[in-house]
């Protein structure tokens, strides 16, 4: 998908507009009630009210935006920096010195410094990487055992970014440890961006020493990343490489903390959405047997029944299909948030500088209003001759402008081929004690996916 500049119409002739409070605030919390209670279908729900609607986050007041364009536009404006509830609440994860948090200069040294290990001229060195962790993944699985979809959907994508982005030795109680503490980190960040209560997420309550525990092993275990490859001595030509070696823009290496920053940015985000994406994946294959039959046949067209590889993922159409319509229906990244810089226009309305803006992939990528049949899973409507109706900015899993995310071409990747493995070797099943129910956090993913793999 191609994006070009927009600009949001601002008509001349009428007086900016105040836009329009959203129905539902209630006393002291606002719409941070609706938020936790509910939260998919009241973002959902927001663009009945408008393109643009205010909401009352505690004591603040948000910008939420539901049009497809006006999203566009607020991704594009060099007026809406990186800032927000969203990222307040996770610069305890990510710091404030890492690519995912930074602003101006330092984010384009910092773009410069990544980009190179994520060009698409640079994926096919990963390709052996992601084939063999593809493959061990169906081989630890035995026909009709019932899997736990979020652990082996953890294991997966850390193991193929730590090996192809940080090339370390990281087992799977690594993977387990990340799946553990990133499921409690960023179910406690959503809590905190919804419900700013300050304070009283210092206090020593179970919850708050549960999210501070897991928070500080994700920091260890990045530490224990970075230490070991410096007791190494050895520099692969790596990302990690990249970042102890990176400099400054004085010309000095870059600080201890930025190269935490970077790597915690590195790992655990991606790491995050590739698996939350993964379990729905999954979850999709179980639920339309359909297309996963067509995945499979298709697989074996394409590879003439040799194991799935790499060089194969350009032709699998319809696989590559499956994975974008997942993506749609089910964002692992479902609210992003900015914060206007200067008094900015906004389709009309005015928002004052250091106004605060939301707005929600999931929302936008499930309206009726820019998809037929919204809410049906129907992988079809990516091929050329449809896509073609799915209007601009309705779909963008991977952000656009100068942050867009620059794995995007690894990560579509390595889910082709992972989908395309599982697929040419089982069937999906539900097992006893599944919850597909959604589980919000900064993130969305089922709350315990269970599946039996049945062979073909």
């Amino acid at each position: 998908m191609t994006v070009e500049s927009v600009k949001p119409a601002t008509p001349r002739t009428t007086a900016l507009r105040e836009p329009p409070l959203a129905p539902g605030a209630v006393p002291v919390l606002g719409h941070g009630l609706k938020l936790v209670r509910d939260p998919l279908a009241f973002m959902s729900g927001l663009r009945d009210h408008g393109d643009i609607v205010r909401l009352r986050l505690g004591p603040k007041t948000v910008y939420a935006v539901t049009a497809p364009a006006l999203t566009g536009a607020l991704a594009l404006s060099p007026g809406f920096s990186i800032a927000g509830p969203l990222w307040e609440s996770l610069e305890g994860l990510l710091g404030k010195e890492g690519v995912a948090t930074a602003n101006g200069s330092r984010h384009r040294r910092q773009r410069r410094t990544i980009q190179p290990a994520f060009r698409l001229d640079a994926i096919p060195q990963y390709g052996p990487v992601m084939e063999e962790e593809a493959h061990r993944l169906t081989e630890r699985w035995k026909p009709g055992e019932t899997i736990d979809c979020t652990s082996e959907s953890f294991r997966v994508a850390v193991r193929i970014a730590a090996r192809c982005l940080l090339r370390g030795d990281y087992m799977d109680e690594r993977a387990e440890r990340l799946s553990t503490d990133l499921a409690t980190v960023f179910r406690g960040m959503y809590r905190r961006m919804v419900i700013p209560l300050g304070p009283l997420y210092r206090l020593p309550f179970p919850a708050n020493r549960e999210f501070n525990r897991a928070l500080a092993d994700l920091h260890l275990l990045v530490d224990e990343i970075v230490a070991e490859r410096r007791a190494s001595g050895q520099k692969p030509d790596d990302l990690l490489t990249a970042l102890l070696e990176a400099k400054d823009d004085n010309g000095e290496p870059i600080g201890e903390q930025e190269i935490h920053d970077q790597v915690v940015a590195i790992l655990t985000p991606g790491s995050e959405t590739v698996a939350s994406t993964v379990m729905w994946l999954l979850q999709a294959l179980a639920a339309h047997p359909e297309h996963a039959e067509r995945v499979r046949a298709e697989v074996e067209s394409v590879t003439g029944g040799r194991p799935v590889g790499f060089e194969h993922v350009r032709a699998l159409k319809h696989t590559s299909n499956v994975v974008v319509e997942a993506m749609r229906l089910r964002p692992a990244v479902w609210i992003l948030t900015r914060r206007a810089t200067t008094d900015a226009v906004l389709g009309g309305y005015r928002i004052p500088a250091g106004a605060d803006i939301v707005h929600s992939p999931y929302a936008i990528q499930r309206d009726a209003r820019s998809y037929a049949r919204h809410l049906d899973f129907d992988p079809d409507r990516w091929l050329p001759e449809r896509a073609g109706e799915v209007p601009k900015y309705a779909m963008s899993p991977f952000s656009v402008g100068n942050r867009k995310c620059p794995s995007d071409h690894f990560s579509m990747t390595q889910l082709s081929l992972i989908t395309a493995a599982v697929s040419a070797k089982y069937r999906f099943e539900r097992a006893a004690g599944s919850d597909e129910s959604t589980r919000v956090g900064i993130t969305l993913r089922p709350q315990n996916l269970l599946l039996r793999a049945m062979p073909w």
